[in-house]
């Protein structure tokens, strides 16, 4: 695990871009991509740049039960907004949060995954150390799967909906499994409330209790932080 720390997010976001580019230039073909506010200005670093993904793939980390694409507060409406309107891929994967079977829907994503061998994936990280919504207790051979998301996760979003009700309470995500499977993984981190999960996944033991600590054992991770996730490390 390489930690590289940097001064703010608007650093950490152009040392993401360099490490894509070398990436690309390596011959990635398929992304892994997250949503929320960690890999916006990153998302922004590559909007202004000038790469080319006409013939790349992208696979998105997870979505919302019960959220199409038209809907604001839904994560393809998100990757739309960030990436995807600016700089359009060959195909993009989200999981489809309105299938009427959402069990048959994760074994379909699991084949998108198997078909499509991610080459680099961007992950951020939940105060509760979860990574996609793979939330604690999580098993660590776990596939795509519906997740019950966590009070705590639920709060931390409800910042984007106008009322708590709204705040969707199960999601489709990727599972820890299948996002191990990629060859290069890069976690962002930014912020003082970042700081006690950075430290756990880095120096503290692997256990599902803190689902990112399992990227210990990951070969290619690449951790940004900034001064104030990164307080915390010894």
């Amino acid at each position: 695990m390489k930690i590289i720390k940097v001064k703010d997010q608007l650093e950490g976001a152009k040392v993401g871009l360099d490490i894509l580019k070398e990436q690309i230039a390596a011959g990635a073909q398929t992304f892994g991509l997250a949503t929320g506010s960690t890999p916006v200005e990153f998302y922004n670093q590559v909007i202004n740049s000038d790469l080319d993904f006409s013939d790349k793939t992208s696979i998105n980390l997870d979505e919302y039960v019960g959220l199409d694409g038209s809907d604001e507060q839904s994560y393809r409406y998100f990757m739309s907004q960030h990436l995807f309107n600016e700089k359009p891929f060959k195909e993009n994967f989200l999981p489809d949060g309105k299938a009427a079977d959402l069990e048959a829907e994760t074994k379909h994503y699991d084949s998108i995954i198997d078909a499509h061998p991610i080459d680099f994936q961007i992950l951020g990280i939940g105060h509760n150390g979860h990574i996609g919504f793979n939330e604690p207790g999580t098993p660590f051979d776990s596939t795509t799967h519906v997740v019950d998301l966590t009070e705590s996760t639920i709060n931390a979003n409800a910042r984007y909906f106008e009322c708590e009700a709204d705040v969707p309470k199960k999601a489709v995500s990727m599972g820890i499994a299948s996002i191990m499977k990629s060859k290069t993984i890069v976690l962002m981190a930014w912020g003082e409330g970042k700081s006690e999960a950075i430290q756990a996944m880095v120096e503290g033991e692997i256990t599902e209790s803190m689902p990112a600590s399992i990227l210990q054992k990951h070969d290619d991770v690449i951790v940004i932080v900034d001064e104030a996730a990164a307080k915390l490390l010894k």
